[in-house]
């Protein structure tokens, strides 16, 4: 089993209250809310809480990327995890992940990673993602294609990072006369390559081939969903021909230690119920925009997330300790 300490770099400061007054804290709440002198604050706290997992003995350190929202102030992982490697000398640092349909030249992506992997001598482990619904009000991308793209810029990145070049690529939404990458990444054949999801067949299905055997990654997810999508990655794998291995299975968690059970909880209240009350909250059409996910898994999403669409009542610390969520 691996531990990573991952980070969203939420805006702290938020006014609450403010921010309550319009429907979600992303993609439409008001950069009049954000005040830079606090964020930089804010950047050196995180970068320090990070690059700090690395003496405490966790196996890797990860960021993410999100656009447009208070949640998450990382538009640009690769920036941070360049500052974490030069804060850093062992720990491997995950970038979890990037949204490959949300960019118009998947080469970028394909250069930046093994330029970081480079500068790290092989610590970087790479997250690719579609990104979730309100990214795609965020960008303007249409997420009728976002599997489509995903896969194609996935396609082209792999290919870059193992294919002598210059090569031609032609596909459907990526076309390039040459792809001929420099530098190339410093671990063969790749960067390993991890799949962080709210969960879909479709994923776990192409997630868990022959060909990839990528880590599947839950997130933010109760106890119930997670078995549910852990066990189909195992029949998956099951119906590819080969055993799921425990290292392609992953849980992004919030976890709060303490001497006792009672102290984790008094002390955690307020950040997790502010990440999950405030921070996560999201009208449905936000979310999932149509064409974002398949008429099949928009049935089972439905299904495990009966809420959905609904204004739930505040979450205290102790429901989602019942539901299996932290």
């Amino acid at each position: 089993m691996k531990f990573v300490c991952f980070h969203l770099m939420p805006y702290r400061p938020l006014d609450l209250d403010a921010a309550n007054d319009h429907r979600s804290a992303w993609v439409v709440l008001p950069n009049s809310l954000y005040d830079p002198k606090k964020g930089a604050a804010e950047y050196d706290s995180y970068l320090d809480q990070l690059a700090y997992a690395e003496p405490l003995g966790f196996d890797a350190i990860g960021v993410n990327e999100h656009h447009q929202t208070a949640y998450g102030m990382m538009p640009a992982p690769n920036l941070i995890a360049s500052a974490l490697i030069q804060r850093t000398k062992k720990v491997q640092i995950a970038i979890l992940g990037r949204a490959l349909p949300l960019v118009s030249n998947p080469i970028n992506i394909a250069e930046e990673f093994a330029m970081l992997d480079v500068l790290s001598k092989g610590r970087i482990i790479t997250g690719f993602v579609r990104g979730i619904g309100a990214e795609y009000h965020s960008t303007g991308v249409n997420p009728a294609f976002s599997h489509e793209r995903f896969h194609e810029a996935h396609d082209l990145i792999i290919k870059a990072w193992t294919t002598p070049g210059p090569f031609e690529f032609e596909g459907e939404h990526f076309r390039f006369r040459y792809v001929n990458l420099w530098p190339k990444p410093y671990q063969t054949p790749h960067p390993p390559v991890w799949i962080p999801s709210m969960g879909s067949r479709e994923t776990v299905v192409w997630a868990s081939a022959p060909e990839r055997k990528y880590p599947f990654m839950v997130t933010f997810s109760p106890e119930t969903a997670v078995v549910r999508y852990h066990n189909m990655y195992r029949e998956a794998a099951l119906a590819h021909g080969y055993t799921a291995a425990g290292g392609q299975l992953g849980w992004a968690v919030p976890i709060y230690v303490a001497a006792t059970d009672e102290r984790a909880r008094d002390e955690a209240r307020e950040g997790i119920e502010t990440l999950f009350n405030n921070f996560l909250r999201m009208p449905p059409e936000m979310l999932l925009p149509p064409g974002y996910t398949s008429i099949s898994s928009l049935k089972v999403t439905m299904k495990m997330r009966p809420a959905l669409g609904a204004q739930p009542h505040k979450q205290t610390v102790e429901d989602l300790i019942a539901s299996g969520t932290p």
